[in-house]
């Protein structure tokens, strides 16, 4: 091993929770900025004279501001990703981009209702005329069709039914709708050209989104794949469904990657456009990467038919489920599944002494028991205590236990296997009814808030 990524990995970062605070303080401050303008732009006074077309004008500066807000959320910044996770990050973005959805529509009828009753017209007969005669409505008018296409898919039900990849490219209309909107804001949105001081405002938030997107989402991507050039060396089966791919490039002791994330992951061939989320399953050595995956649809399917030599493009890595959130020496992760993946690549690149890590693998049968004979080797190593979780899970009741510890308190028998729980840092990965259970029974149990980090990769 390289003395670089030796001291990397004894290295204990420090996570900057100061960055998360700046980034929730902007947030906030740019939605009171707006409100401000409105203010400022007789706001108040017009909702003496025209009550539904001043309210309909905050909702709409409102609305724009959400728009470009959970874009830049989702604009893979490093720093930001890094004090979210990619899971928050993406919470809240359904949560900016619903909020700023329904005030579009707010906006669209208020603004009509308000101009009909100001030209005494009829509504539909108002709606026509903004469509048609004022200047880039009907841009606008399309850009609130793909906006509304890409909120009616962001539901979950309608998110259970689709494909990541397939959910994925219809979520790409939400950047079509913000760009179709800037020329109507810009032409006939007279809060936006109204003072210097707002044009300087919206010119300055409009580049910050489109900059961020396009470095963060398109350059940064586009640098790092031709700069370590990624090709499968070799596909390995696992165990049922399941196989690991083994990736080598050039010079990847310099690819910012830890134990913990995990990369959106594409592979020349049909179907290269439609990228699928994998973690890493090995802590990066400087010489090769590895991801493993279960056969859960055509997109992790795939990775049984690749071939030595295929070329692998990625974006990322992504998540924060790495050392960086870690508080003290001892650990407990806790793995169900395919979640094993990133507990596999932490208990070997965090550093901690024998006897202060334990692992909590769950599994239905013990075949399913992924990386059983590496994690053993690992253990007789490094000195980890590793609890097999067989079995099936209780019927009656939410544990992360098998059925055959349901007369016992989940927190009573976690106490029980780790006396010490609540000094420990605790990790967790896998389906989201065993995620929250295990959470449930770490809080139960004593372990504070900050010391128990997990990631859903939602979408």
């Amino acid at each position: 091993m390289s003395t670089t990524l030796a001291t990397r990995r004894l290295a204990r970062p420090v996570d900057r929770a100061w960055r998360r605070d700046a980034a929730g303080l902007t947030a906030w401050l740019s939605v009171l900025f707006v409100v401000a303008l409105w203010v400022s732009g007789r706001g108040l006074q017009d909702l003496a004279t025209g009550l539904l077309t001043s309210a309909g004008r905050l909702t709409g500066l409102l609305s724009a501001d959400l728009l470009l807000l959970q874009l830049l959320l989702m604009a893979r910044i490093p720093w930001v990703e890094r004090s979210y996770g990619q899971d928050e990050l993406a919470r809240r973005h359904r949560l900016a981009g619903f909020t700023s959805i329904t005030l579009l529509a707010a906006h669209v009828v208020l603004i009509t209702l308000g101009y009909a009753a100001t030209d005494r017209s009829g509504v539909l007969a108002e709606t026509w005329a903004l469509v048609t005669t004022y200047p880039g409505m009907l841009l606008a008018t399309a850009g609130t069709a793909a906006l509304g296409m890409v909120a009616v898919t962001s539901v979950r039900a309608a998110r259970r039914r689709l494909r990541y990849e397939s959910w994925h490219l219809l979520h790409l209309y939400a950047y079509l709708g913000a760009g179709l909107a800037l020329p109507h804001q810009l032409w006939t949105g007279a809060d936006f050209t109204a003072s210097p001081v707002a044009t300087a405002f919206w010119w300055t938030a409009y580049a910050a989104a489109a900059g961020a997107v396009l470095v963060f989402r398109v350059g940064r991507p586009v640098w790092l794949n031709a700069r370590h050039r990624l090709v499968v060396e070799q596909v390995v089966p696992e165990g049922r469904g399941v196989v690991s791919v083994y990736l080598r490039g050039r010079d990847l002791g310099r690819l910012p990657t830890a134990a913990g994330q995990f990369c959106v992951w594409r592979f020349a061939g049909p179907g290269w456009t439609r990228g699928k989320p994998f973690s890493l399953s090995a802590a990066p050595d400087g010489h090769r990467l590895r991801i493993t995956a279960k056969d859960l649809g055509p997109g992790s399917r795939r990775l049984t038919t690749l071939r030595p030599g295929t070329r692998a493009f990625f974006e990322g890595p992504y998540g924060r489920l790495t050392a960086t959130v870690r508080k003290g020496p001892k650990i407990a992760l806790f793995a169900a599944g395919i979640g094993i993946t990133p507990m596999r690549a932490l208990l070997e690149e965090l550093p901690y002494r024998p006897g202060e890590a334990v692992l909590f693998h769950r599994a239905a049968r013990p075949e399913d028991l992924l990386f059983r004979q590496e994690l053993e080797d690992l253990a007789a190593r490094r000195g980890i205590r590793i609890h097999h979780l067989l079995g099936r899970r209780s019927p009656d009741r939410p544990s992360w236990l098998p059925a055959g510890y349901a007369p016992v308190p989940d927190e009573q028998v976690l106490r029980h296997l780790v006396p010490d729980i609540a000094d420990h840092d605790v990790y967790v990965c896998g389906p989201d009814a065993w995620t929250d259970a295990v959470l449930d029974g770490a809080r139960r149990a004593g372990v504070p808030a900050d010391r128990v980090h997990h990631e859903r990769f939602a979408w």
